[in-house]
């Protein structure tokens, strides 16, 4: 039996009947080489074999000859990747997708249950689960160039990173965050993780899932007060499910999105530290 079809694209969790079998991606991996995991599901059999293959690499469908022939990625958790059966005269056309690339971020260490527990008592409030995770295995993270997700408009920069605890250097302290970007704008039910440029990134308090909003700059204004915060946090946007998932998002920008070189005159500071504004 021939399949029906000899170009299938696979999003990532939903498998693609192509005639002979359903096909199945696992997780695909940027590399170098790029690769997948390839699970072949035929109707007529119970057996489902995996192939871990290459980008341009063939696999078996049944009797036929399949081609792990592109993928194309919008961040770690979205993502597609184009099969194509292998005829006789196939034409073997380049890749032409997107690879998605991975956030380049140096977290700051890692914090243990009393340093949590200190933190989580200065703010008054149990933090989220995830974010809890993260917090106690990061402590925060530096970005090494500026990061975005494409069509969210903020960049978060090394100057501006992911808050951990660091009462020492106030700027990039957790817990002074909230008195600094929250207090003046948003209710204690919402825990404020960076600020970046374009806006504020936050978490609910109130909530053990985790989830990331975004709220923009330009909805950061008017009094204080409870109303007036209500108002703003009917505009918050969720970006990621959790901050894995917003790790898993954040795209490092291409080098001709950023700043153009500065020649620093005689005399300036050369320490890197100066230019990220804190811990290192």
């Amino acid at each position: 039996m021939r399949s029906f079809t000899a170009v299938a694209s696979i999003p990532n969790n939903v498998p693609v009947d192509v005639g002979q079998a359903r096909l199945g991606v696992r997780w695909v991996d940027v590399g170098p080489p790029v690769r997948a995991e390839i699970v072949v599901m035929p109707h007529r059999s119970e057996a489902s074999p995996h192939h871990e293959v290459m980008l341009g690499e063939i696999f078996p469908v049944g009797e036929e000859t399949w081609r792990f022939a592109d993928l194309d990625m919008v961040s770690a958790d979205e993502w597609e990747v184009t099969v194509r059966r292998v005829d006789e005269n196939e034409v073997m056309e380049p890749p032409s997708g997107n690879l998605w690339k991975p956030a380049r971020l140096r977290p700051y260490g890692q914090l243990d249950e009393a340093q949590l527990q200190s933190v989580e008592a200065a703010l008054g409030v149990r933090l989220p689960t995830s974010y809890r995770d993260w917090l106690r295995r990061n402590n925060g993270a530096r970005p090494e160039v500026e990061h975005h997700i494409p069509g969210v408009p903020f960049t978060l920069m090394p100057e501006r990173p992911l808050f951990g605890v660091h009462p020492e250097y106030p700027p990039f302290d957790l817990v002074h965050a909230q008195r600094v970007h929250r207090d003046p704008w948003l209710s204690p039910a919402w825990l404020v993780i960076a600020n970046p440029s374009g806006g504020l990134l936050v978490t609910s308090t109130q909530s053990s899932d985790g989830s990331i909003y975004f709220v923009h700059e330009f909805d950061l204004v008017g009094p204080p007060g409870p109303d007036a915060s209500a108002a703003r946090e009917r505009r918050l946007r969720g970006v990621a499910q959790s901050t894995g998932h917003l790790i898993g998002r954040l795209t490092p920008m291409e080098l001709d999105h950023l700043p153009p070189a500065q020649i620093l005159p005689p005399g300036a500071s050369t320490d890197p530290r100066d230019y990220a504004g804190g811990p290192t």
